[in-house]
Order: structure tokens, then C-alpha cells, then sequence
């Protein structure tokens, strides 16, 4: 087995070599990306596995946009999906799976992972997800602390058909530093998960957590208006650097000095780095959407959000996504108005809403927890359809991640990231039978050879007989 993933791992890897240099694209003028500050210098070797043209028939659609196809078919070739309707007919070479009784919907898109950063087994030489020694570390990057043999990643895509992922750092901190978007495949680096194109994300946190984490060590911020303060000092600065760099790139003349943290925030202020906010109440996401207003950068989501049903109105007008759970709650003194109706009331009103994990366990289930959000909703007096549902683990938080134009929905063009559901995914009786990224076929329920086994998975019960 360990073989064969090392196999695959060079696939997923396109083959390339120690010796390609990641930095052959001709050097950017300043620190950056489209502006030259954000320039990655640890791009993305992510490469398809390969597929084979697949035509699914007979089954139930969730197009993961609203849509539902009753009896309905999908055919994707070549990575991408090509066709869904009623009437695809078989075409030579294509292989058909009949899917009656099944359900076919995009991949789960967990928006709020810390898989590889806190991995399995959770000891303390795996915990890599908060470079806890200051309040503000936007230099940090996720993807330099995630692991791609966490166990994890497997359990995620057999147990839950979760093909994508935002793996972040954690909330210990105002500004915890770059989140990365993966797909969920096999390798042996994070540079060959990484998502193609996706924008990096910023993490930050407001509430509980920074306040007690430097409150206990005696130092700013304590308290809530001591997170505010930290902000806005350090958004000032990232204007100042922001000013210094347009003016150096437009008009030449001495580079200004270099600064890891703010080429961060310079890339959240030009619109090339999306915030993915840490925040639970209500008035706290509304300060921070004013302090985004007074700095001029976007709030892309609040994650976690327990009191966002208290300001629809608020993240309709700030174009802000909230990322939630299904029904956690009373955890800490900020969870205590948490509602298992947020989720629903947040799509009566047309917030782009949706469900995350936050958690190793809970990202196997996401299935079963946009079901109980739905039935809290539906109990409450807001009837929500099956096909609605399931945009809250598709197009919206592609969207909220900045790939909606190519994944998040079973539409023409789009990656071919699908799951084959052996009965309605609502069910907490239902597991993926098969799931495809890319269009390749990375599990089959009914296949032994094709169950992902992490090097530190191997001899454990019910792996020892795959040959």
C-alpha cells in the first residue's frame, strides 16, 4: 500500500522533479501577486489523477446551486463535467454507473478545516495551527504546517465526500495568518493538494479567545476593546505599507523595506487575500464590518457566526458570507445564543450561509449536520428543500472561498468533484459509495484498492487483508 500511494502521490504531483524550480515564472516588481506583493513562491504542483470518460444515470441530482434532477444523469470526461439533464444516452467509451436509488451531489466543501495542521494522532508534535507568541502574526502560513499524511484527509473523503478544503490557522491570535485551499487527494507535499488558483485567506479572530490567551500573560489585548485597538493599529500600519508600495511600483526609486506581516494585509487591502473571520456575536461582527469599512478591505465570511440570525440585514449589506455549525452551543460564554434556526434564517433572508466543521470528527458528517440545521429550520416554521440545503456544502461556501467559477455545483465546465450517495445524503444511514475528484475516482465503497490508507493507518482493523 505504501508503494502505491507513493505511486499515486507522483501523479497527483504531475511528475515533477526536486530540481524544478518553484520560482521559474520571472520575478515580480514588489512583494506580491497580480500587484507583485502576494507572489506565491510555493505554487501549486497539484495535478489531476487521471479519469476515465463516466456517465452516472438514474439518479437523484443535487446540482449543490438549488436545482434538483429526479432521475436524472451526469456525464463528465477529461476532469470536468460535460452534461446533466434526463435524456444523456451512453456514447462508446464511456463508462456507465447506474445510480437508481442513489443521490448524486458536488463534494462536501468544508470552509473551516484545520486537517494537517492539527492532525491525527493529536499529540503535541502535531500541534502546528497557532504560532501563539504574539497577537498578530499574518506572516504566517497555514499550508507550511499541514501534513499530507493526516489520516484525516482519508477519513474525510470515504466518511463524508469532502473534496475540498480550507485548512486555517487557529484563533489564538488577532491575525493568525494565511489560510490555504486543498483538494482532497493523495500526495506526498501540500504544494501538489493545493488548490489551483484559489486566493489565500486571512484569519482572523475576534472575541474570547485572543483577549484570554495574551490577557493571561499580562499583555494587550485583555479585553474585547483591547482586540479592536490591536486591529486597527496594525490595519493603520497596513495602509501606510499599502501607500508606500503603489507609490514605489508607479513611480520607482528605493523599494520600501519588506515586511512579511504586511505583505498579508497589503494582499487583503487590494482584494487578492480574503478575510475568513473568527467571530461569535452579533456586535462584534458588526464592529468588525465597520473596521472593515474604515481601513478599506472585505469581510469575505465569519466563521463560527452562532448570532448571526440577530444581523441578517447587516451581512446582506456587507456582501459577508457566515460560515456555522448545525446546533453547537454553550461551550464558552459567546455560544450561549447560539440557535439551531441560524442556518435556516439565514437562507430565509438570503445571506449566502453555510455549514463548517472546525473539527476532525465533525468533517465526516457535514451530510448529516446541514440535515439537522434543515429540521431545526423546518420545525421553526421554515420549510427548506433537500436541493436547498445542500448549497450550504457547495456553491455557497465556493463562493466564500473565492472558486465558485470552478467548483461547488454540478454545472457544464465545472471540476467534475462528485459523490455517489447509497441513498438520500440526509440519512444518517447513508455513506458515499463512490467520490470523484477531478473526475478521477479516488473512492469506491465497493473496491478495497480504492480506500485511501495514510502510513499511519496501515495494519489497522480491516486494513490488513488489502492486497
Amino acid at each position: 500500500m505504501l508503494g502505491a500511494a507513493t505511486a499515486l502521490a507522483g501523479c497527483a504531483m504531475g511528475g515533477t522533479t526536486p530540481t524544478q524550480s518553484a520560482s521559474s515564472e520571472p520575478a515580480a516588481k514588489g512583494p506580491g501577486h497580480n500587484k507583485g506583493y502576494n507572489h506565491d513562491p510555493y505554487p501549486s504542483t497539484y495535478k489531476p489523477y487521471p479519469g476515465v470518460p463516466t456517465l452516472v444515470t438514474n439518479v437523484t441530482i443535487f446540482d449543490g446551486e438549488g436545482g434538483r434532477i429526479d432521475k436524472g444523469a451526469v456525464l463528465f470526461r477529461d476532469g470536468k463535467i460535460v452534461a446533466a439533464g434526463t435524456d444523456l444516452k451512453p456514447e462508446p467509451g464511456v463508462t456507465v454507473i447506474d445510480g437508481t436509488g442513489k443521490y448524486l451531489t458536488p463534494g462536501i466543501i468544508d470552509i473551516h478545516s484545520h486537517l494537517g495542521d492539527y492532525p491525527s494522532p493529536g499529540v503535541q508534535a502535531h500541534s502546528d495551527g497557532n504560532e501563539a507568541t504574539g497577537p498578530v502574526t499574518a506572516e504566517v502560513w497555514a499550508e507550511h504546517s499541514v501534513w499530507p499524511q493526516d489520516p484525516g484527509f482519508g477519513r474525510a473523503l470515504v466518511n463524508g465526500g469532502v473534496t475540498t478544503l480550507q485548512i486555517l490557522p487557529g484563533s489564538a491570535n488577532l491575525f493568525g495568518g494565511r489560510s490555504v485551499v486543498v483538494k482532497n487527494v493523495y500526495a506526498r507535499t501540500e504544494q501538489a493538494m493545493k488548490f489551483p488558483g484559489a486566493p489565500y485567506g486571512l484569519k482572523m479572530a475576534c472575541g474570547e479567545n485572543p483577549k484570554r490567551v495574551y490577557g493571561q500573560r499580562q499583555r494587550m489585548p485583555s479585553t474585547r476593546m483591547g482586540n479592536i485597538a490591536v486591529d486597527r493599529a496594525t490595519w493603520a500600519k497596513a495602509v501606510e505599507y499599502d501607500r508606500k508600495w503603489d507609490k514605489y511600483e508607479e513611480k520607482g526609486g528605493e523599494a520600501p523595506t519588506r515586511d512579511l506581516q504586511m505583505d498579508t494585509l497589503r494582499g487583503v487591502l487590494d482584494g487578492e487575500i480574503l478575510v475568513q473571520n473568527h467571530c461569535y456575536r452579533a456586535d462584534e461582527m458588526a464592529i468588525v464590518m465597520d473596521m472593515a469599512k474604515e481601513f478599506g478591505y472585505h469581510v469575505s465570511a465569519f466563521h463560527h457566526a452562532v448570532e448571526a440570525y440577530k444581523i441578517t440585514d447587516l451581512l446582506k449589506a456587507n456582501n459577508t458570507c457566515a460560515a456555522v455549525w448545525a446546533d453547537w452551543w454553550g461551550f464558552k460564554m459567546e455560544a450561549y445564543d447560539a440557535i439551531g434556526e441560524n442556518l435556516a434564517i439565514l437562507e430565509k433572508e438570503g445571506v449566502c450561509a453555510m455549514i463548517h466543521s472546525d473539527d476532525q470528527n465533525g468533517i465526516q458528517r457535514l451530510n448529516q449536520e446541514i440535515a439537522k440545521a434543515r429540521i431545526s429550520g423546518i420545525r421553526a416554521g421554515f420549510p427548506i428543500a433537500e436541493e436547498t440545503a445542500w448549497k450550504w456544502v457547495a456553491i455557497n461556501p465556493a463562493k466564500a472561498l473565492g472558486i465558485a467559477d470552478r467548483t461547488g455545483s454540478i454545472k457544464p465546465g465545472k471540476m467534475a468533484d462528485l459523490v455517489l450517495w447509497n441513498g438520500n445524503p440526509f440519512s444518517v444511514y447513508t455513506r458515499p459509495q463512490m467520490v470523484w475528484v477531478d473526475g478521477a475516482l479516488l473512492y469506491d465503497m465497493n473496491n478495497p484498492k480504492l480506500r485511501p490508507v495514510s502510513d499511519f493507518e496501515l495494519g489497522q482493523p480491516g486494513e490488513g487483508d488489502v492486497k
